[in-house]
This record gives structure tokens, sequence and C-alpha cells, in this order.
């Protein structure tokens, strides 16, 4: 069985992107378009791996989405990388702080992005 793999992005074309990529990986994909989307995917998609998440979304960023995942105790240990065009270290250090896994820079390298879900996607 695929893992999943939850893209949170309010860029489709980024979800597109990053849900070729890792298809062609064997990974399967859910797509959602800000934070409190994925949130609502995450709780009505069994057996999510992995969340890639942007950080600046509107109506929730995806630091605040993992603050909230972080509450929620089935969550709690889920990987969560962070991939945006953000690279501010008080934002690195907040995600990290939240309980972001990792932090990729967009334009993203496809093998890096994919070796990191590789390594983190349970």
């Amino acid at each position: 069985m695929a893992k999943k793999i939850l893209i949170v992005d309010d860029s489709r074309t980024i979800r597109q992107q990053v849900g070729f990529t890792l298809s062609k990986e064997g990974f399967e994909v859910v797509e959602a378009e800000d934070g409190q989307d994925g949130i609502n995917k995450l709780q009505g998609t069994p057996d999510i791996s992995m969340i890639i998440s942007d950080v600046n979304m509107p109506n929730m960023d995806g630091l605040v989405m993992i603050e909230t995942i972080r509450k929620i105790e089935e969550f709690k240990f889920i990987p969560i990388i962070m991939l945006t065009t953000e690279s501010s270290g008080d934002k690195v250090e907040r995600a990290k702080k939240a309980g972001a896994s990792g932090w990729l820079v967009k334009p993203f390298n496809p093998e890096q992005l994919v070796g990191a879900v590789k390594k983190l996607a349970r």
C-alpha cells in the first residue's frame, strides 16, 4: 500500500508539482489549499504518513496549522516538512518549536524532496 502524503499549499501549481514528483515515486497524494483545509483532510483521510506544507497561506498559515496538529493526540508525531519561499531564521525557529520535522525552500529540488519524504514518512 502506498504511503499517503498530504500537500498543503495555496498554490495549485505547487501542489501539482509536488504531487507529480511524489506520485512518480509511488506515493499517494492528498491536496489541501490552506491550513484549515489541511487539518480537515488530515482528520478525514485515514493513514496519512506525512504532511508537506507552505508557511504563508490564507485562512490559516502553516505554522498555526502545525501548532494545531501537534495538539491532536492522533497526529502528535506525524512528520511535517515545510516547503516555502520563507527563509528567515525566526520563521524556521518558530516552525521547529511548533513541531516541524524539516524545512525546504522553493523552488524545490525534486530529488531533495523525495529523499526527505522517504527518510521521514512513517
